[in-house]
């Protein structure tokens, strides 16, 4: 069974998932918006801290409307304690990322609203469980978050689906690595050279300096957690899909069936 995603949010969630990742991407991209100093670093920390509650607004107000119910809870509770626990076994080894492609099915399945929230919940649940807590985490928070986001966005798809999902995955795991530089390179590199931070110079200066720094720095860790999502959606992707859509038919998540392949 392939199609869209089985749960719908509603406009008003959409309209504050979309404040949510307004304010977060204005958090990562502060390199570009304002000068870089601590202040400014820890206006963008304050910015991605507002942006945590707005996201787990959006299943409040799901959960209201009553179009998210307890057993959607459920669910994403039981994949946000999955993806903390595998999460450990390939982060910060080489750029391998273990739980982006659990966080693609799921949003591919559930939608880009759940998703979101899951993205967020798993990085959270995965940092209780490991201690790695610091002013790191937000954005890895909200990065993850885009990351499910992206895929419950994806259009419906049948035989293609999982060729789309491993061409999504690719590309997020390079965005992803993208937003995370982005809010630390200012402090990455000392001054001077063509790919240090230049303070006062125009934003697209700096971002062409970014770009240059990206290709040569973090193109290899990228790679890697490009090709362990890859790897694992070939692997685990169609059964998963298959069974998350049938525990999503079971507990009623879905507000209508999409057709058989």
């Amino acid at each position: 069974m392939t199609g869209g995603p089985l749960a719908r949010f509603t406009l008003r969630s959409g309209s504050l998932l979309g404040l949510t990742a307004l304010v977060g991407l204005l958090a990562f991209a502060w390199p570009l918006l304002w000068p870089a100093d601590s202040a400014s670093h820890w206006l963008a920390v304050v910015l991605l801290v507002a942006s945590v509650p707005l996201g787990l607004g959006v299943v409040a107000s799901e959960l209201a409307n009553h179009s998210l119910d307890v057993k959607a809870l459920a669910m994403l509770g039981v994949l946000s304690a999955v993806g903390a626990v595998m999460r450990p076994l390939g982060a910060g080894t080489g750029g391998i990322e273990t739980v982006f492609f659990l966080l693609i099915i799921a949003g591919r399945v559930f939608g880009a609203g759940f998703g979101f929230v899951l993205g967020t919940t798993t990085l959270f649940v995965s940092a209780l469980l490991t201690g790695g807590f610091g002013v790191w985490l937000p954005y890895q928070m909200l990065a993850a978050a885009f990351v499910g986001f992206g895929a419950g966005l994806l259009p419906r798809l049948r035989r293609l689906e999982l060729a789309a999902l491993c061409a999504y995955g690719s590309v997020a795991a390079f965005v992803f690595g993208s937003l995370m530089d982005l809010s630390f390179w200012p402090f990455a590199l000392g001054g001077g050279g063509g790919l240090s931070y230049q303070p006062g110079a125009r934003a697209w200066t700096n971002l062409r300096r970014f770009l240059v720094y990206e290709a040569v720095t973090g193109t290899g860790w990228n790679l890697g957690r490009a090709i362990t999502t890859v790897v694992l959606l070939l692997v685990l992707g169609r059964p998963l899909l298959h069974v998350l859509r049938r525990a999503a038919r079971r507990a009623s998540f879905a507000t209508s069936e999409t057709p058989s392949a």
